[in-house]
């Protein structure tokens, strides 16, 4: 008979509650990780590396294990976006945000407009005009709505500190900012409009749906050095009918005949080029008085894994183009 020691159930039970502990809590960790690092695989690579550092840490002494996996998930966040490789990218203007599907739990929360907006790609990418700690403070007050007072433990910081960062980061955004949200049926008319001209060649029709500072960016499909731009509504109607035109060239860089299906990508509108199951190019659109400020292609097939996977499980519409 093999003798089980007491000490050796109570410390496996005691692992494995510690484990279900932070699994309760991996949803909102990643959420987290997500806006502050506007990549889903970076994020779930710093919520792995806080779960191997609370396994390895002496929990007796963790009084408020959320607080704790907080501050351990921001500052791994905050080294993330301090790393060389970090800066040489997002300097050099090779970095857009990692797509989410709608419902994919690392959006996390989003009972308010603040939470909703904290996820936006464009608000992803205003983030990266703040300094780390800025983007943190932000994020922590205002999707989170955690205190100053525990924002400031969070990050090793005074009170005070804490709203001079969260009063720069408000006076940087709200200058920046654009729009707010948008109603569902009118956005899915405003990309089925802007997809029809597209389609067809009809320039004209795509100029009138884009405001007239409207701006497009695009990834290249992963192949450039840089992110292409474009900045006026007639050279994004021009590339827009001509990535829209669908060639043999295309097809075979896509794998196949993609069909193109309306979506809602981190709250904004979307087309996804989809052949088989397989997400092989996003294009998000941001909305202001009725046209269209923003949009952004998406090929680079790294940053398309997590949105492909949500895909498989997604219950989609009818595509707007059967086979493109």
């Amino acid at each position: 008979m093999i003798r089980v020691d007491s000490t050796d159930t109570d410390r496996f039970d005691a692992d494995r509650f510690d484990t279900d502990r932070f699994e309760a809590s991996r949803n909102r960790l990643a959420s987290l990780a997500y806006r502050l690092l506007g990549s889903a695989t970076d994020a779930e690579d710093a919520v792995q590396d806080a779960f191997l550092r609370w396994q390895a840490a002496d929990r007796r002494r963790i009084k408020v294990p959320e607080a704790w996996l907080t501050k351990v998930v921001t500052h791994l966040c905050l080294d993330r976006l301090r790393s060389a490789q970090a800066r040489r990218e997002r300097t050099a203007g090779a970095w857009l945000p990692e797509p989410l599907l709608d419902g994919d739990p690392m959006l996390g929360p989003a009972d308010t407009f603040e939470q909703r907006e904290s996820v936006s790609l464009a608000m992803l990418m205003l983030m990266e005009r703040l300094a780390p700690h800025e983007r943190a403070v932000y994020l922590l007050r205002e999707a989170f709505s955690y205190s100053h007072a525990e924002i400031a433990e969070i990050l090793d910081i005074t009170e005070s500190a804490s709203q001079q960062h969260l009063h720069r980061a408000r006076r940087r955004i709200t200058a920046a900012r654009r729009g707010g949200e948008v109603d569902p049926a009118a956005a899915r008319r405003i990309v089925e409009e802007f997809l029809t001209a597209a389609s067809s060649g009809r320039t004209e029709q795509l100029v009138a749906l884009l405001t007239d500072d409207a701006t497009a960016i695009s990834d290249g499909a992963g192949l450039a050095e840089k992110l292409l731009r474009f900045d006026t509504a007639e050279r994004i109607a021009a590339v827009a009918r001509a990535g829209f035109k669908p060639t043999a060239a295309k097809r075979r860089l896509a794998g196949g005949t993609p069909a193109v299906h309306y979506a809602s990508v981190n709250g904004a509108p979307a087309v996804l080029f989809v052949v088989g199951d397989r997400v092989v190019g996003a294009v998000t659109f941001d909305l202001t008085d009725g046209r269209i400020a923003t949009l952004r292609g998406i090929a680079a097939p790294a940053r398309l894994v997590r949105l492909t996977e949500a895909w498989r499980r997604h219950e989609p519409d009818s595509p707007l183009i059967g086979a493109w």
